[in-house]
């Protein structure tokens, strides 16, 4: 086991290196429950899809408050904390992983504002949501978040592509 660890970990170091170099970076998103529960799972996927972005990984799952009170531990303390949890722990979610040129902020500017109400029109939330909390997505905001984020839901074998 600790082998096959290690060889993950070195084709994740090969991989980063040769994405870095061709300025491909990878972004991890979470649909949260609503997303599921209206339908739009299809729709959100086909946008990112359509953009050029390719889906390296994706999985439902229903998230144990741990992880999600780790994924969002920056906000501890914060007025609206307990309700997000409660919220993102509720029911299921997709958990994905998107890999393609410039792809944290190509995912950002395509999710639009936190609080739909101030996102865009043509943005996912602009289009499709209203609640703040509820705002259907997840993303990453940093290569350094990404890192964070996506070793709380996947294994590092599930993020190197069959070779």
């Amino acid at each position: 086991m600790d082998g096959v660890l290690r060889q993950g970990e070195a084709c994740l170091d090969i991989l980063k290196q040769e994405d870095a170099e061709m300025g491909v970076e990878r972004s991890f998103i979470i649909l949260k429950p609503s997303c599921l529960k209206r339908g739009l799972v299809g729709e959100i996927i086909s946008r990112f899809e359509k953009k050029g972005l390719k889906i390296l990984q994706l999985k439902i799952a229903k998230l144990p408050r741990e992880k999600v009170e780790e994924l969002y531990q920056q906000h501890l303390g914060k007025p609206f904390y307990d309700e997000l949890v409660s919220f993102m722990t509720s029911d299921r979610v997709v958990l994905m992983v998107v890999e393609g040129r410039d792809a944290i902020g190509v995912v950002r500017r395509m999710i639009g504002a936190t609080d739909p109400a101030e996102a865009s029109p043509g943005t996912i939330r602009g289009d499709l949501a209203l609640d703040k909390t509820d705002n259907l997505i997840h993303a990453c905001d940093s290569p350094e978040s990404y890192e964070r984020e996506v070793r709380i839901f996947f294994d590092e074998k599930e993020l190197c592509p069959d070779t």
